[in-house]
């Protein structure tokens, strides 16, 4: 399990250089109905394997985003696993840190 988590921590580390360096993504508008979910996950899963694609299409941020008076760090999204810093969401599967967000994020 450990070269997993180093895995996961390259892959973080590698993530977070394409946010703070600017990668564009797709932040607004935050899906907020099951409609607005399946159309972003869908474009998703068309994307496969292509880690720029889906970071953009689901909108990760290197920081919290507020929406609607509401913080969305991936700390309190109910696909952030906390032991192991990580997205569950099927169509994501990523390492993540807590204070990133993405315009999937749920309660």
């Amino acid at each position: 399990m450990t070269s997993t988590l180093e895995d996961e921590a390259m892959l973080r580390k590698n993530i977070a250089a394409m946010l703070r360096e600017g990668l564009a993504t797709e932040v607004w508008p935050r899906a907020e109905t099951s409609e607005d979910v399946n159309t972003i996950v869908q474009r998703l899963r068309t994307e496969g394997t292509d880690l720029r694609a889906k970071l953009a299409i689901a909108g990760f941020t290197d920081h919290v985003i507020t929406a609607d008076g509401l913080e969305q760090p991936c700390e309190t999204c109910m696909y952030y696993l906390v032991n192991r810093r990580f997205c569950e969401l099927p169509e994501l599967m990523l390492p993540v840190d807590p204070e990133w967000s993405c315009r999937l994020w749920r309660i």
